[in-house]
């Protein structure tokens, strides 16, 4: 009897000791329980059923991931699929967009705070709506919160300035239309700060300069106004997204270390600094779309670093000297749409290497189209203001031209309408039933015609890409000299790929992609339109396509041809080995590729809508440009072909 009395007590303490070091407390799963109800039972959450699971060992996936520790929950990351985003949003719950009327944010906030271990929150489109409330700081462990791509809106609580242990915050894509508080500098461990695309007005908080850990900034695509201070305290500093805001003071000065810049589609006036010229690690400046005057300095052309460089649609005069030396890593230069005479700086003839240089639309002197006559950039005196009367005069008829032309323009467009409307609806008919037919995703008509993008994502990179075109067979055999086996670069699953050199001398990887399905025309374009909108630093650029018909005259299409970018470096698998073709990577450039990749897998999944989900992710696809840079290829395919998706390619597109 005491043998079993000690073997129970024995069993009894094990028990004790596993369920005490492995499972979570009672009041968390409750929480999280709790958390489901109010985020009304999402399909992500499906699994969340009941008390007994053991959330902390259930295996993560893309869409959700608990962690823990000693029995509490550190982290919670959810990835809805409340994508749809609706520019009428008032502040009201809106069926099927937004979780319904009877949610609560105060009662939301009130549950995840009950989680007094949690240091990462992470939810993202699930339609949460409503103020963020204050109480939001009770989260005092906090160190990453993301609430982007949902519906918040109001003010950005102030009481947020109390969470000292934020490291990243990220609010992007919401509706907060208030201002930002400016007690943003006592958060002494911020390194992210992401507000882009909603509607914050006000003047930038000053408090910001003083965030000396501060890595990322976005304010894009706000109503920011007024002046942008001096930014050159944020030492820490790499980059600073400002696009898309009504800032009109001259341009700030920057921190030495800043290696990205958008500045673009503001006010903002006066010359370049010439501090720009000392920015040794900047890679990326955009600048068009302001009021800037002035000849850009030329030290910007040469900074070591420097791969893109978008001047366009300033004010900016003068003439560029010839003797201006170009970075070896300028690939983008853009400076068209201002007022600049004299003639293009050799460094910048569109002839040499794989540099892309936009000059339209000024008074230069180089032989090219597109280029204004030199009284249109020669300053225009100011004449002597005339009588009131006849100013008013002049306003009046003016006013009156637009408003008559306006009328004759709405009545034009009605009866256009009215004599298009049947045939259209005939046509939308015909098209959908044609996507139907053919769909080898199950995509409707109405996905392809109107996926878009959600507004925050994939800036990176995207400003100033080639807009993608369509090509001509006889431009794609000059490219590849009628295809010549020496193009060739290898053959799979996704057909045959050949390097090409296009007349601007731009060097090209193109795909010939055979068909396994008959598409018309229409139908086909339908989904290479789709596949065009995913641009993207980490995407491998897909700069157009050409169609094979096959000679035939009954619209169906039997071959395609892709036109991508070129990418020199080789794949990410030559890279691992010191045995590989390529020298081997060192673990931090490692991790920089894999956290590239994972920027684009993460676009592909919720930056565009339809997500793309079979994206081919292997180390053979994973390509890397003269920079290191990370690109994702052969992404997006199972659109056209339903064959490529059943086997795997071990081709790619490199040099």
């Amino acid at each position: 009897m005491g043998y079993l009395s000690v073997f129970l007590l024995i069993f009894l303490s094990w028990n004790f000791f596993i369920l005490g070091t492995h499972q979570l407390q009672s009041s968390q799963t409750q929480v999280l329980l709790q958390l489901r109800k109010q985020l009304e039972y999402p399909i992500q959450l499906e699994i969340w059923k009941d008390h007994t699971l053991d959330f902390c060992y259930l295996s993560s996936s893309t869409q959700v991931n608990i962690t823990c520790q000693d029995n509490f929950v550190t982290g919670i990351k959810i990835m809805g699929d409340k994508t749809v985003k609706d520019s009428n949003f008032d502040g009201f719950a809106i069926p099927t967009v937004t979780l319904s009327g009877a949610f609560s944010m105060d009662s939301f906030v009130t549950t995840l705070a009950r989680l007094t271990s949690l240091r990462v929150l992470s939810l993202v489109s699930l339609g949460i709506w409503g103020p963020l409330p204050d109480k939001i700081h009770r989260l005092s462990s906090l160190e990453y919160l993301d609430l982007s791509s949902n519906f918040l809106f109001g003010s950005v609580p102030p009481k947020i300035c109390t969470m000292v242990k934020l490291q990243a915050l990220s609010l992007d894509g919401n509706y907060f239309n208030g201002t930002v508080p400016d007690c943003l500098d006592s958060l002494s461990n911020l390194t992210v700060l992401s507000l882009g695309n909603n509607r914050l007005n006000g003047p930038f908080p000053a408090s910001i300069q003083r965030i000396a850990t501060l890595s990322d900034l976005d304010f894009s695509g706000n109503e920011i106004s007024g002046k942008l201070p001096d930014l050159s305290r944020l030492t820490s500093l790499h980059s600073l997204d400002m696009s898309k805001n009504k800032l009109d003071s001259k341009l700030p000065a920057l921190p030495k270390g800043v290696a990205m810049a958008f500045l673009s589609n503001n006010s903002f006036v006066g010359e370049i600094p010439q501090q720009y010229s000392r920015l040794v690690q900047l890679q990326h400046l955009d600048l068009s779309f302001n009021f800037l005057t002035g000849t850009p300095p030329e030290a910007l052309f040469s900074l070591p670093n420097i791969s893109y460089l978008n001047l366009a649609s300033n004010t900016l005069s003068g003439s560029l000297s010839n003797h201006i030396h170009c970075s070896s890593e300028l690939s983008f230069v853009d400076i068209s749409n201002n007022k600049l005479t004299g003639g293009l700086p050799s460094c910048l003839s569109t002839a040499l290497d794989k540099r892309v240089v936009n000059s339209d639309g000024n008074c230069l002197s180089i032989g090219f189209q597109h280029q204004h006559p030199d009284s249109y950039c020669m300053a225009v005196p100011v004449k002597k203001k005339e009588s009131r009367s006849k100013d008013m005069g002049i306003l009046v008829a003016v006013i009156g031209g637009i408003f008559v032309a306006t009328l004759l323009l709405v009545f034009g467009c009605f009866f256009v309408c009215k004599r298009c409307c049947s045939r259209g609806i005939s046509e939308q008919h015909l098209l959908h039933k044609t996507v139907q037919e053919n769909s080898t995703t199950g995509l409707s008509s109405d996905l392809l015609t109107n996926a878009r993008f959600i507004p925050q994502v994939a800036k990176l990179g995207t400003e100033g890409v080639p807009v993608c075109r369509v090509f001509s067979l006889e431009e794609l055999r000059e490219a590849t000299n009628n295809f010549d086996r020496s193009t060739f670069m290898g053959d799979g699953s996704n057909g045959k790929l050949y390097k090409g050199r296009l007349e601007n001398g731009t060097q090209v990887a193109i795909r010939c992609l055979p068909l396994s399905k008959k598409y018309t025309i229409r139908n086909l374009k339908l989904r290479l339109d789709l596949i065009a909108r995913l641009r993207h630093t980490h995407l491998v650029c897909l700069l157009g396509h050409g169609l094979d018909t096959g000679g035939r005259d009954d619209s169906s299409v039997y071959k395609v041809f892709l036109i991508y970018e070129y990418v020199p470096n080789g794949n990410f698998r030559s890279h691992l080995s010191e045995n590989g073709p390529e020298k081997a990577l060192k673990w931090s450039e490692r991790l920089s590729v894999l956290i590239g990749v994972a920027k684009a897998l993460h676009f592909l999944h919720t930056g565009v809508i339809p997500g793309f989900f079979n994206n081919r992710l292997k180390t053979n696809n994973i390509l890397l440009n003269e920079h290191g840079m990370a690109k994702l290829s052969d992404y997006g395919l199972s659109i056209i072909s339903e064959e490529n998706d059943k086997h795997g390619a071990n081709d790619k597109i490199r040099g």
